[in-house]
């Protein structure tokens, strides 16, 4: 099976694009957890949100998408089908219109989930990265931490499908041991997007994997599944092909007692460019 990865089209399954390996068998030892973020750079946890609640999300955010004028109205609201010359959106923020969202994001087993897996009282960002990416959109491949880097450094990218996720339809893809990728995080990965107008490092996975090594990896996911991983680990996304948006949503977790990068935290956050 061919893949759109960024702006190639990948074997899944061969030389250069693999399965990502969940970790669900050891879902409740927080030390294996801990062992293998170390290991691989990231946790794919299968039903880790309770499904109907991100379902739920989900029609609270078409719905939203709808009053926009973003779907097609010829189809249920659930397909989250794109309405003639509607483009991806993002919908980034804190979301306060958006409370079953927030209350997967921000609920209890999350975050006592994120304190025993740092061994200490945990917060998330209050801004959310929520996008509806349409059809021939994808994002490049990057760092974290390029946008996110002004507090401590250990901070967690949790990445939720709300909903299902196809191939076709743009989930995450990871570059497998790219968080030891040293030289690069010297270099790409000390920059700072707004102070040194970067973005993205490449379209092209297979400029990092000919310049630095590693293999690409993703899988299809289901509402109820994250991905997991630091800001050391290089990822971007599958080229959306059909006309269904891929909802999704990407939030941010620390210790409380470690820097905070106060462009992403507060009631009113200001974001980038600042």
């Amino acid at each position: 099976m061919m893949v759109k990865v960024g702006n190639r089209e990948l074997e899944m399954g061969g030389p250069h694009l693999t399965e990502l390996r969940s970790s669900n068998e050891i879902l409740h030892d927080v030390q294996a957890l801990r062992e293998r973020m170390e290991e691989d750079g990231f946790l794919l946890i299968r039903g880790f949100h309770d499904r109907q609640k991100v379902l739920h999300a989900r029609t609270s955010i078409l719905e939203k998408m709808d009053r926009m004028g973003k779907l097609d109205r010829d189809t249920l609201l659930e397909e989250g089908v794109m309405a003639d010359g509607s483009r991806s959106i993002f919908m980034g923020g804190t979301n306060e219109d958006l409370p079953a969202l927030l209350n997967v994001l921000n609920g209890e087993y999350i975050m006592l989930f994120f304190d025993e897996f740092l061994g200490e009282q945990s917060l998330t960002y209050h801004y959310k990265w929520l996008r509806a990416v349409g059809k021939g959109d994808f994002t490049g491949a990057h760092y974290d931490i390029v946008y996110m880097g002004r507090g401590t450094h250990n901070v967690y990218t949790v990445w939720s499908p709300l909903g299902d996720v196809s191939y076709e339809m743009g989930g995450l893809a990871i570059c497998l041991g790219s968080h030891r990728f040293e030289e690069l995080k010297k270099s790409y990965g000390s920059k700072d997007s707004d102070r040194d107008g970067i973005g993205h490092y490449t379209d092209d996975p297979l400029v990092i994997t000919e310049k630095f090594g590693g293999t690409w990896a993703t899988t299809t996911f289901e509402a109820g599944d994250v991905l997991i991983f630091g800001m050391y680990l290089l990822h971007c996304s599958l080229e959306n092909t059909t006309n269904h948006y891929r909802i999704s949503v990407d939030a941010r977790y620390q210790s409380v007692n470690e820097k905070v990068d106060e462009r992403w935290s507060g009631k009113k956050p200001s974001g980038h460019f600042k």
